[in-house]
């Protein structure tokens, strides 16, 4: 089972720090997640692991994370996020090929937590067991949510307030993105295997289909087993799941097909799978679901994109061969048929003249060309259009309105992102402004500080970005600011709407601009053939 260097992530609710600790350094069952007991009761530990902590001890993680909370007044809530679980594993083949151990291991998931994860409460736990007996060595590296400590700013970090202490990690598109990059980065400078971990799987098996297929085949195991004590043959061996199910049935049908369409038909036919399709993205729903899959689900391979990629190849590849065998080559191995992708100018220009000899080719070109003729007659009769530079000054002007929306709709959303930071900083100052005038009347500023830094840093970074957002302008009013957001929204969706609009428009134009050019280079070469016609009779 081959694993390839993967990161996974996991956000915990489960204010119990300490479950999270137990399970890097106690037995688990891989099927429940359920700590393993022994005979007197207690948890078993792991057989191996390698624990470190970072701005903590590891065996009072939990404990440390609680007193944190408290002092920044985090984490009180059922709904949000304690803690962080970043899983990276790597490929079996990295410890009897590439020399990994997981001392190494472990050292290379302290370098990537302290990179990531800078002043947060982290552990780093290494194991050499991974799931289902594959035996790749793999790092858990488990973080509190909140910042324990300030740090100097990094060059990746989306907030200003992502080196602050008392704020909390967020693990966005973007964070992930690095996480990745910098997991594959290590991976090459380790001369470990890899794979392009920022590009979506072909197949995609979630966390929930995995754990899914291994329940289900642990049970099936069972199930056999008690059959064939009985005398009994077991019907199948293998367990699937309803998307494997799905992917087998897609796969078979496309094997069969000539194009999107055969496709849709086929697979509603033979296995009752409706194919929909909503903004160019593609759903496929079995007749025992009420809701449908989305393809990415699935995996790239069964996206829009990738089926239209692979019609596009198969009918090349089908005229290809159509070309060979009515030029008579033989005795030509399977295996030497050269690729579409590679094919020879002459090849593709002799693809072009068989396409053309069809006799419905010309047909359907006389038809395609009269219906784009009709379409822009009829658009320059109702805009008064008389020539060809106009239709094409029209495109200009259309497209210089559509830069000028464009332009225009950037400095809606960036005041509006403004917007936000000033409300998001002025609730900040205003929750603990209480303090910090207690602070500035106080007489024994450093002891009042040093009771309610937290408080105090908070009011003073708010301040701070308030006066960068605003140019020193006094900070208005909440109700102020969030009709402002309301204001700037309503304005940005407009503008969204009518540049799709103008967009369309263009495009529409675009086309008809094309369609006059062709009828006019159609029309010269025409008349020159018929000036060359009458010079030769």
């Amino acid at each position: 089972m081959s694993i390839v260097a993967t990161v996974k992530h996991i956000a915990i609710h489960n204010s119990s720090y300490s479950a999270a600790t137990d399970y890097l350094t106690m037995q688990h069952n891989e099927f429940t997640n359920k700590p393993v007991f022994g005979p007197d009761g207690e948890m078993l530990p792991r057989d191996f692991y390698l624990i470190d902590g970072i701005n903590c001890d590891p065996y009072t993680f939990a404990a440390e994370c609680q007193d944190t909370n408290a002092f920044y007044k985090q984490n009180q809530r059922y709904e949000d996020i304690k803690a962080h679980h970043y899983i990276v594993s790597f490929d079996p083949n990295d410890r009897d090929e590439n020399g990994l151990t997981p001392e190494r291991a472990q050292e290379l998931g302290m370098e990537l937590a302290r990179k990531m994860f800078p002043g947060h409460q982290t552990i780093v736990c290494t194991h050499r067991d991974g799931h289902n007996g594959a035996g790749n060595i793999h790092c858990h590296i488990v973080i509190n949510s909140v910042r324990a400590k300030d740090t100097m700013p990094i060059p990746d970090q989306e907030r200003k307030v992502d080196n602050i202490a008392g704020f909390k990690h967020r693990a966005s598109d973007q964070f992930m993105r690095n996480f990745k990059s910098s997991v594959m980065e290590m991976c090459q400078r380790e001369n470990l295997y890899q794979v392009d971990l920022l590009s979506p799987a072909r197949v995609r098996i979630t966390d929930r289909e995995y754990w899914a297929q291994r329940r289900g085949q642990a049970k099936l195991d069972q199930e056999n087993k008690a059959k064939i004590a009985s005398g009994e043959k077991p019907e199948k061996t293998v367990y699937e799941t309803g998307n494997a199910i799905l992917r087998r049935q897609i796969k078979a049908v496309l094997e069969d097909s000539q194009n999107f369409n055969d496709f849709k038909q086929k697979l509603l036919g033979q296995y009752g799978i409706l194919v929909g399709e909503s903004r160019g993205k593609i759903n496929y729903l079995p007749s025992d679901r009420t809701k449908p899959i989305r393809g990415r689900m699935l995996g790239a391979d069964f996206e829009k994109e990738s089926l239209d990629e692979y019609f596009r190849q198969k009918n090349q590849k089908l005229h290809y061969v159509d070309i060979v065998k009515r030029a008579k080559v033989t005795e030509i191995e399977k295996s030497s048929v050269p690729e579409v992708t590679h094919m020879s100018l002459i090849m593709q220009l002799q693809l072009i003249v068989e396409e053309q000899k069809k006799p419905y080719y010309s047909q359907d070109a006389k038809i395609r060309n009269l219906k784009n003729m009709a379409s822009t007659l009829a658009f320059c009769q109702e805009n008064n259009i008389g020539s060809q530079e106009e239709l094409e000054s029209l495109l200009t002007a259309t497209h210089e309105d559509y830069m000028t929306k464009k332009y225009a709709h950037a400095v809606t959303t960036e005041a509006l992102k403004e917007a936000k930071e000033i409300l998001r900083y002025t609730k900040q100052r205003h929750a603990n402004k209480k303090v910090y005038l207690e602070f500035m009347n106080t007489k024994k500023k450093a002891k009042f500080r040093s009771e309610h830094e937290p408080e105090i840093i908070l009011y003073e970074a708010a301040t701070r970005e308030l006066k960068k957002l605003l140019n020193g302008n006094p900070v208005p009013a909440e109700k102020k600011t969030i009709a402002k957001i309301r204001e700037l929204s309503a304005r940005k969706n407009e503008e969204y709407e009518e540049l799709s609009e103008i967009k369309k428009r263009e495009r529409s134009l675009q086309e008809k601009v094309i369609n006059v050019r062709s009828i006019y280079e159609n029309r010269i070469d025409r008349m020159q053939q018929k000036k060359r016609n009458q010079e030769l009779g």
